[in-house]
């Protein structure tokens, strides 16, 4: 889960220290309001959502309903191929209130991971806040109320169900549960290509943990603890809990892994078999997944801007933020929503419940005009015939960048944060 702020402020831990106090929580309450508030919009409002679902923002050709069942009718009845007239052959359903929970739990398990982590460079005097907030309280909940999310609930789009698997996906790395990990990640790779990223972050999680401060933070501690021993001083304040061991790759939680992910492949793919026989096979599947979503001319070229694109961003993360594991994963998440072919507002519900920050006023009024100014341009252009595709194109522009600036943003601020912990163990050191 993404940890942004505009200052580095710290994080604590519901089991951390005896005196941190708790504000009252609420969440079941609020979370079940949220799903009693989706179930009153599906059964008052069938007409307005009727028209929300036919909303290029919401529901998408990857991500119609419609087109689901067209493409069942075709397979079943009219003994056509599903992939004559539609590409989607997706199963679908509003899992917006599991992921909220796995959203919960999540944060909880990375929020007592942090506090292990400060525990291990000494400075679990951070963890004495006064009064806080589970990070993974707010995480579901932003996620269950976001209006984002609400729309793709109820629009007759099947991107819950991909954001539920990721979120699976993730949650599984965290917890140790590995098969859940890959069976998660597996499914959501085939219900969308894109999440196919999140191999990394998944395996950094399985290796290193949920999170640890970068290796630099030990080795500093460490040196520190040792020169202050050579000269008789005790060093008890920089004795980390786990022994002053650096943070570790461990290869055997990811080689399970990767055998439950390739046997999960396999069985995946054995289904598809026999499901898409008759319309061709896997081989169909593929070639209509990867080329119904360029035009036809000059096809090599949008297929290497649409599907090559988000790899060249992959690494460099990779190697800057493997400390941060689902902070990672956020990043990943995000710039898949940026640049994959068919964006929708699920995508932007789904990264912004990971994220943890103080929304500056810039991008929270950004992402309200876009929102709200796309379906008048779209309005404009198709309907009215008094604008042309400029105009929603703009908007799309400046959607993008938005999502662009946040990412910068966050990683920005997830970098500035390791540097304050740096400070303060090179204050500590000194003061000892």
């Amino acid at each position: 889960m993404g940890d942004a702020e505009d200052k580095p402020k710290p994080k604590s831990s519901p089991s951390s220290t005896t005196s941190m106090r708790r504000k009252p929580e609420r969440f079941w309450e609020w979370a079940i309001a949220a799903v009693m508030f989706r179930l009153i919009l599906i059964y008052f409002f069938p007409n307005t959502l009727k028209h929300l679902a036919s909303r290029p923002e919401v529901s998408t050709p990857l991500t119609s309903l419609r087109r689901l069942a067209e493409g069942y009718w075709l397979k079943e009845q009219a003994s056509i191929s599903a992939y004559a007239e539609s590409m989607d052959n997706r199963t679908t359903s509003c899992a917006d209130f599991f992921t909220a929970i796995l959203l919960r739990a999540t944060g909880q398990k990375l929020q007592s991971a942090y506090s292990q982590s400060l525990k291990s460079l000494g400075l679990h005097e951070i963890l004495r806040a006064s009064e806080v907030y589970s990070s993974g309280d707010i995480a579901a909940l932003v996620f269950l109320w976001n209006p984002l999310t609400i729309f793709t609930c109820v629009g007759s789009s099947t991107s819950p169900i991909e954001n539920f698997l990721v979120v699976l996906s993730i949650y599984g790395a965290c917890t140790g549960l590995i098969p859940v990990a890959a069976v998660g990640w597996v499914l959501a790779t085939h219900v969308s290509l894109y999440p196919v990223v999140l191999l990394i972050p998944l395996t950094l999680l399985l290796g290193y943990g949920p999170d640890a401060p970068p290796k630099k933070l030990f080795l500093q501690t460490r040196s520190t603890k040792n020169a202050k021993q050579s000269t008789g001083i005790s060093s008890q304040h920089l004795k980390p809990n786990n022994g002053s061991a650096s943070p570790s790759f461990s290869w055997g939680p990811v080689m399970q892994f990767l055998l439950w992910a390739t046997a999960w492949v396999f069985y995946v793919l054995l289904l598809c078999e026999i499901s898409v026989r008759r319309s061709g096979g896997l081989r169909e599947m593929f070639k209509r997944y990867f080329f119904a979503e360029v035009f036809e001319f000059f096809r090599d070229f949008f297929l290497i801007v649409i599907h090559v694109n988000i790899l060249f961003m992959i690494l460099p993360l990779a190697i800057r933020l493997k400390h941060r594991p689902c902070f990672l994963a956020f990043a990943y998440i995000a710039i898949c929503s940026m640049l994959k072919s068919y964006p929708s507002v699920a995508d932007s519900a789904l990264y912004l419940g990971l994220l943890d920050m103080n929304f500056s006023f810039i991008l929270f009024c950004g992402y309200v005009g876009v929102n709200l100014l796309s379906p008048v341009m779209h309005n404009l252009w198709i309907w009215r015939g008094t604008g042309n595709a400029n105009f929603y194109y703009a908007t799309a522009i400046a959607y993008a960048a938005l999502q662009i600036i946040l990412v910068v943003h966050s990683v920005s601020t997830m970098l500035n944060h390791d540097r304050w912990l740096r400070k303060l163990c090179t204050k500590k050191a000194q003061d000892l």
